[in-house]
């Protein structure tokens, strides 16, 4: 049974420059729900999620959260409202240190104090211990998967309701992979909303609940993910050779 409506999207467009990228996207995600959007790159997957999190304008349609609307709000303001962020491409601050980069979001927390911090940051040093390893070394220094790691726990560091995640398994070693998507899970069933975009349609379809599936900015198919994973149009464009 799907909780009340959290996130209500309609209509959304939105591009860059003369260039539209998202057309007439609609999407709903309830209280506590995971849901995944799954389609090829350039689908329009990262702007939708840009325009959520105030990096993009939507240039028609409305984004509304708990029934307010999302598009008048800044960026910090949706940070605010307990959106947690993991961009693609992780976007690390390279010159400081992992846990300076994990300072930066857990002292932006509401009513955030020095104890708060320190056990926010051990909460993530305990779901990412290579992090806690490498604490004082520089971000830009780290592998790829630790990066993303380090992505991963700065968007938690914020102590989200709603977690907004970004391609999560990009050019990463499976058992990072699998870790990742461990965590999704265990942040879901402790009561934290998901909102997943991803190409590797196999894993977010196994992981979600609910799924969206764009093409060319458009949603073109929506429902149980389990039931998605099992459609000939799906299977055919996005799971045969994976």
């Amino acid at each position: 049974m799907r909780g009340e409506s959290l996130l209500s999207v309609s209509g959304l467009c939105a591009g860059y420059g003369k260039i539209q990228v998202l057309r007439d996207a609609s999407l709903e995600v309830a209280e506590g729900e995971f849901t995944a959007i799954v389609g090829a790159n350039g689908a329009g997957k990262t702007t939708l999620l840009k325009c959520l999190m105030g990096l993009l304008r939507a240039s028609a349609g409305s984004a509304d959260f708990r029934g307010r609307s999302l598009l008048g709000q800044s960026a910090h303001r949706r940070v605010e409202l307990g959106i947690g962020y993991i961009p693609e491409g992780r976007r690390v601050f390279p010159e400081l240190s992992v846990e300076e980069n994990l300072r930066v979001t857990a002292t932006r927390r509401p009513r955030s104090s020095a104890a708060s911090e320190r056990s926010i940051l051990e909460r993530i040093y305990g779901y990412f211990p290579r992090l806690a390893e490498r604490r004082s070394q520089a971000a830009g220094s780290l592998s790829g998967g630790e990066q993303q790691m380090l992505a991963f726990g700065r968007a938690l560091a914020l102590e989200p309701t709603v977690l907004i995640a970004d391609e999560i398994s990009l050019g990463l070693a499976p058992i990072v992979v699998d870790r990742l998507f461990e965590l999704l899970g265990e942040l879901h069933r402790g009561g934290t909303t998901i909102i997943l975009a991803e190409q590797n349609a196999r894993l977010a379809l196994e992981a979600a609940q609910t799924a969206y599936v764009l093409e060319a900015g458009r949603v073109i198919l929506r429902g149980p993910a389990r039931q998605l994973s099992s459609d000939p149009k799906v299977v055919d464009a996005y799971l045969q050779n994976l």
